[in-house]
């Protein structure tokens, strides 16, 4: 299935112009997340800077999603950028855009997700390879991770 773009209302992280652009070769790791969701404050952060510690390179990309479902009042920009400076995140981080007289942001709403944290994957060809809601353990993460670079990397050299 291809991948629907984000819908963004900034970017935070990143420079003014930044865009994700969803078949440019690269695999996107998108953490969707809340600042005072437990699940994601737990394990998605965690698991979120381990990703990029670890995948984050010209092939591979490393992306926050902060989707307000609940709590709109204080969740807003300005608390997110003193959350992002507290948790040390480095990676581009947009603010889902919120729709008028709705409580679920466009981006969520579009990928129909259920709640956070949950994680989408694109690969390099713009194909949505994951949505998931919940925690997913490293070891199956990485590992589904692993094997789709090995795929996108195929693929690159197929083209040369």
């Amino acid at each position: 299935m291809k991948a629907k773009d984000l819908i963004v209302e900034k970017w935070l992280n990143s420079s003014p112009d930044f865009k994700v652009e969803l078949a440019d070769g690269k695999i996107k790791f998108i953490h969707v997340f809340q600042m005072l969701c437990p699940g994601c404050v737990y394990y998605g952060i965690p698991q979120t800077i381990e990703v990029f510690e670890k995948y984050n390179s010209g092939k591979f990309s490393v992306l926050g999603l902060h989707s307000v479902f609940e709590n709109h009042e204080v969740m807003n920009e300005a608390a997110l950028k003193v959350f992002i400076k507290e948790w040390r995140l480095n990676m581009p981080i947009g603010i889902d855009k919120k729709i008028p007289d709705d409580w679920m942001p466009a981006t969520m709403r579009s990928y129909a997700l259920q709640g956070t944290p949950s994680i989408l994957i694109i690969d390099g060809k713009g194909e949505l390879r994951m949505n998931y809601f919940g925690h997913l353990e490293n070891e199956q993460l990485f590992k589904f991770l692993d094997s789709l670079i090995k795929e996108n990397l195929s693929a690159i050299e197929l083209k040369t």
